[in-house]
């Protein structure tokens, strides 16, 4: 009976499949067309007077103790700073001891646009694998949401991660978003980059932004998002007198990277359960000296498979990628650190900005010297496996051309739209799986068990 189901799902596999010498590369392609952009009538401020609007969480300290609660204030009024929250009874008896936490607020201007007030407040010492309840707003207009923290860092506590990469904010955006919510696995989200599409907009039309908020709330106020900063973050624009590279995302989407000794926001890592996370930034300086380069040296040295056995960067462009899109784009940051992460037997490393899916085998390339010739890429076991998530669904569509014949380290490829579960199991294991949108649905249509780099070095 088994043999019969493992011929079975191999016909399935292969009815929607094309197997090459390299991989997969599916034949299901989505129509190349530009996704379409929801109005920003889709998504209207909260009524009611200073009602918090664009509610969204991240994690606030390095080993997911603090929560930083974002939100969004019309009017800059007494307590609209503060943050109540308390521990979820399960019994109506105990009444809850409540605590507040007080924020920064700012705003921003940017051409003929002024923001609303930005609230930040950081909840610190809060216990481990515990749901809160949490309310913003003042008076009439409170809005209450709950979250719940990880586990305590350690090697064989399960956690499942989303990943989403370009998502933007089109009806495909919608479905990917939804999709993502409608599994009740997820616990937090890393983010590959590139939001709200903002800058795609006459103007960089920063109302995108506040729609974008809106849009994502119903997630992101409940569970934590983990974002690298892509190329639609940077919103340079001196034509409009618009200078200071990455303004609006700076100002609305914060995160603790001073406790990993980051001195930017744009690279840094958190401990988050069994995984140790390195964000890096594709558009800062990463050259010899770079403040970059220094503190990812630094970094490497630091992370504890021990405690953390699950190693995971995240970029925005990608290091492999089989795509004419975006080809060849982060080839020189893979040139500077991808012998540093072979070395340190990274896991996964997640990428957006080719908006499609692919996922690669265990390869390096890493024994060029400029004069022996070894520019080819070859299976090591001390690799990394490549993600690309740039599939979200944002207006610039999908990118639906491949280089022919499929690379030999390239496992799986597909022009279509979607996310990506991670699902830790332990010290050893995960199972990973990408869910295409398709039909209203979301369905499985690549997975593979992971096995740690660290503890269980055998090929996939």
């Amino acid at each position: 009976m088994k043999s019969n189901n493992f011929f079975l799902f191999s016909m399935v596999l292969l009815s929607i499949s094309t197997l090459t010498s390299a991989g997969l590369t599916s034949k299901y392609v989505r129509q190349a067309l530009p996704s379409i952009e929801m109005s920003l009538e889709t998504f209207p401020p909260p009524s009611g007077h200073n009602v918090p609007e664009q509610v969204h969480l991240t994690q606030g300290d390095h080993d997911g103790s603090a929560m930083i609660v974002s939100w969004v204030t019309p009017l800059n009024l007494a307590g609209t700073n503060v943050v109540t929250y308390w521990i979820a009874s399960n019994s109506s008896d105990v009444k809850p001891a409540k605590k507040k936490a007080h924020g920064s607020t700012s705003s921003y201007r940017f051409y003929d646009y002024t923001s609303g007030f930005l609230h930040h407040a950081t909840i610190k010492g809060l216990e481990y694998d515990t749901k809160y309840i949490y309310e913003v707003g003042t008076n009439k207009s409170v809005r209450r949401f709950n979250f719940t923290t990880p586990p305590k860092v350690g090697p064989d506590v399960p956690y499942t991660f989303g990943i989403i990469g370009d998502l933007g904010q089109t009806y495909a955006s919608n479905e990917t978003l939804y999709h993502y919510m409608s599994n009740p696995k997820g616990q937090a989200v890393l983010f590959a980059g590139d939001l709200s599409y903002a800058d795609d907009q006459p103007n960089h039309d920063q109302r995108k932004w506040d729609t974008w908020g809106r849009f994502m709330e119903p997630c992101a106020a409940y569970q934590p998002f983990i974002y690298a900063a892509g190329n639609h973050e940077i919103d340079f624009a001196p034509e409009i007198g618009e200078t200071h590279s990455f303004k609006p995302y700076m100002h609305r989407y914060p995160n603790s990277y001073k406790a990993s000794g980051s001195i930017s926001p744009l690279w840094y890592s958190v401990r988050r359960g069994p995984a140790h996370i390195i964000v890096l930034s594709s558009y800062s300086a990463y050259g010899k000296y770079t403040p970059q380069y220094l503190w990812l040296e630094q970094e490497l040295k630091n992370v504890n498979r021990e405690e953390t056995p699950w190693l995971i960067v995240m970029v925005h462009s990608p290091w492999y990628n089989s795509n004419n899109y975006h080809y060849m784009e982060g080839e020189s940051m893979r040139i500077m650190f991808e012998s540093w992460l072979v070395n340190s037997k990274v896991d996964l490393v997640l990428a957006g900005h080719v908006h499609a899916y692919e996922r690669s085998e265990r390869f390096s390339n890493i024994k060029y010297n400029i004069t022996n010739g070894l520019s080819t890429p070859v299976k090591d076991l001390n690799a990394p496996m490549y993600i690309t998530i740039g599939d979200g669904g944002n207006i610039e569509g999908i990118a639906n051309s491949y280089t022919d014949p499929q690379p030999a380290y390239s496992a799986y490829r597909e022009a279509s739209f979607g996310h990506a579960l991670l699902e830790i199991k332990n010290k050893t294991h995960a199972l990973y799986t990408w869910h295409r949108n398709q039909d209203n649905e979301p369905v499985a249509a690549d997975s593979i068990m992971l096995f740690n780099r660290y503890n269980l070095q055998t090929d996939e």
